[in-house]
């Protein structure tokens, strides 16, 4: 779907999210049906972005160290490099291949090094026409944790869903368009109270038939109300399923087999 910035507060262009369930005991089957969704949405967006055999250079954002924030860093281990190939062994791939370069910029506590100056510096120097950025997101809803891949033609603002936002990585800041692909792996104890209240206003509902006060509080902005009380005592915390290995696993499957089949013909 298109967003208008007037409406959504975001950049206009794609937006696509693709629900995908059960990650967490996923087979191969589901694995592969799961990528080839996400194939078939990349692909139409990088055609209508870059030529067939531009230069592409995915970036996983992340820190490998760090389970729930490790997606980027894992689906940059199993992207199909070629760029190198094509330079020095051109002999050994198809002449219609095209060039993929990969990197992994880790994270400014680590670094010292805002990513977007990172970025800058290999885009100037290498010169590929498009970045697919990969990035594990915060969620506002518990249902998608690990369940939605989210794709973007917009940019993306690294850290922004936990507070910590960085420069932003979009066309504007770095020169090409950039594509982002997010698979939300964290969620804020605002908004598990959030939804839970949720849940205990409908259950009261169905005993009690007609209540006005529950009726008006289900429709308030009960994330925003509930973050004000939480944040200022440090009470806001991060939370992550406790099978989130195997969700990154399965979804760094489903995400680097995506960009593969997407990339190429």
């Amino acid at each position: 779907m298109k967003m208008e910035n007037k409406q959504f507060g975001k950049r206009k262009g794609n937006y696509i999210t693709i629900d995908i369930k059960n990650m967490k005991i996923a087979g191969e089957e589901d694995i592969q049906k799961a990528s080839e969704a996400v194939t078939k949405e990349l692909k139409a967006l990088i055609a209508n972005l870059v030529g067939e055999q531009d230069d592409i250079l995915v970036v996983g954002l992340g820190n490998l160290y760090v389970t729930p924030d490790s997606l980027g860093p894992k689906v940059i281990q199993d992207i199909d490099i070629t760029r190198h190939l094509l330079t020095y062994m051109p002999e050994v791939l198809d002449e219609k291949t095209r060039p993929v370069s990969a990197v992994s910029p880790g994270v400014l506590g680590t670094t010292g090094i805002e990513t977007l100056e990172i970025l800058k510096g290999i885009v100037e120097n290498i010169h590929p026409k498009l970045l697919i950025v990969i990035d594990a997101l915060a969620s506002r809803s518990i249902e998608r944790i690990s369940s939605t891949v989210q794709i973007a033609d917009t940019g993306i603002i690294p850290g922004a869903g936990v507070g910590n936002q960085r420069k932003e990585l979009t066309i504007d800041t770095l020169g090409i368009p950039v594509v982002a692909i997010g698979i939300p792996t964290v969620v804020e104890a605002a908004t598990i109270a959030a939804d839970s209240l949720d849940l205990f206003i409908k259950k009261v509902q169905e005993q009690a038939q007609s209540n006005d006060f529950l009726n008006e509080l289900k429709e308030e902005n009960k994330y925003e109300m509930i973050k004000e009380v939480l944040a200022p005592e440090d009470y806001n915390f991060i939370v992550t399923p406790k099978e989130i290995d195997e969700l990154i696993e399965n979804m760094s499957s489903v995400v680097a087999r995506g960009i593969n089949f997407a990339t190429q013909k």
